[in-house]
């Protein structure tokens, strides 16, 4: 059996050395990533390249127009339905879609003969419970329109605040069964949890 061993040196008088470029990390800048967020909703969130987030903005978003259209198409049926319930013009009876029963037991503009008082009343008060109804829930979509805004331009502010947080491997979180005193002179199983940060 034969070992052959090559050894091999060689001298230069320059050297070259080409470092690697290193990676760039993205920080975000949280001023920057507030003020794309109240410009147009969704911007802040992909200045900080969190793209994951835009749907959700934009399905808030819809979803609350959303209520908020219904709810003030229904307020306004039903706020002109009362209006017109309670005047004394015989040709504005928009209420009559709305209302189940028969029109001569509680109408007394178009059936002053046959119409009841206490039936008349309980639509009545019923109309306006739900104008108050759908004014209420327009009022809170509205309302909701604004804190989803509100919520889009502090998700992009803590976002881009918390991208700048440094995370490294020097802490370390050791878990460990232990054993501890009870009175009484009993010992009981327990489990300690030590963190250790080294620099």
């Amino acid at each position: 059996m034969q070992l052959i061993c090559l050894q091999q040196t060689s001298f230069a008088q320059d050297t070259l050395s080409v470092d690697k470029p290193k990676k760039q990390h993205f920080k975000a800048d949280p001023l920057k990533a507030t003020m794309l967020a109240v410009a147009l909703p969704g911007a802040g969130q992909i200045y900080n390249r969190k793209y994951w987030k835009i749907p959700v903005v934009y399905a808030g978003f819809g979803l609350l127009f959303y209520s908020a259209g219904i709810n003030s198409r229904n307020y306004t049926t039903y706020m002109e339905a009362y209006q017109d319930f309670t005047d004394v013009i015989p040709e504005t009876d928009s209420y009559i879609v709305l209302i189940p029963a028969e029109p001569s037991t509680y109408d007394p503009v178009l059936y002053p003969e046959s119409y009841d008082p206490s039936t008349y009343s309980y639509y009545k008060d019923g109309l306006l419970r739900m104008v108050d109804y759908y004014k209420r829930y327009r009022d809170l979509s509205y309302i909701g329109i604004a804190a989803w805004y509100l919520i889009s331009i502090l998700d992009a502010n803590v976002d881009a605040s918390l991208s700048n947080f440094d995370v490294t491997d020097n802490l370390d979180i050791t878990l460990a069964p232990v054993l501890m005193p009870l009175p009484g002179g009993y010992t009981g199983a327990g489990l300690s949890a030590s963190i250790r940060l080294t620099f």
